[in-house]
């Protein structure tokens, strides 16, 4: 019975909240308005991780392996006889690692586990829906 005890609260303080109830990856949908539009997800390093006609669902990694190794990923959306629009998408840390860490000890999930695990983070927005303007369009 002790060594279970003494199994289980090792494990509650090498563990991370962030790992426990996050995911490596998060999809994101990419859509415009109008629809058709051509994209590519680009990851920090330029490298193409995703392309194809919106509307889509694309699943993206959230961390490269390293330590507080977050991505971030710009989309850019094409499409023939309108503006071609390149928009951001941003990692930030969820509240999962932010509080949920506290009842297991807060600094091995805040400062050992997590910080190598892409659960701590989202990937915002969720859901990209861009208006692309036509070529020669004014804004009123």
């Amino acid at each position: 019975m002790k060594r279970l005890l003494l199994a289980l609260a090792a494990a509650s303080l090498l563990s991370g909240c962030a790992a426990i109830v996050g995911s490596e990856t998060q999809s994101v949908r990419i859509d415009s308005i109008p629809q058709g539009a051509t994209f590519v997800v680009q990851d920090e390093s330029g490298r193409a991780v995703a392309e194809g006609m919106t509307p889509k669902t694309v699943v993206l990694e959230k961390s490269n392996g390293s330590y507080f190794g977050k991505k971030s990923y710009r989309v850019m959306l094409e499409r023939p006889g309108y503006v071609p629009l390149t928009l951001p998408l941003r990692e930030k840390a969820n509240l999962w690692y932010i509080l949920g860490n506290i009842p297991l000890g807060g600094f091995p999930g805040w400062l050992l586990v997590d910080p190598f695990y892409g659960g701590m983070y989202n990937i915002e927005p969720a859901q990209v829906q861009p208006v692309i303007n036509p070529v020669g369009a004014r804004g009123g």
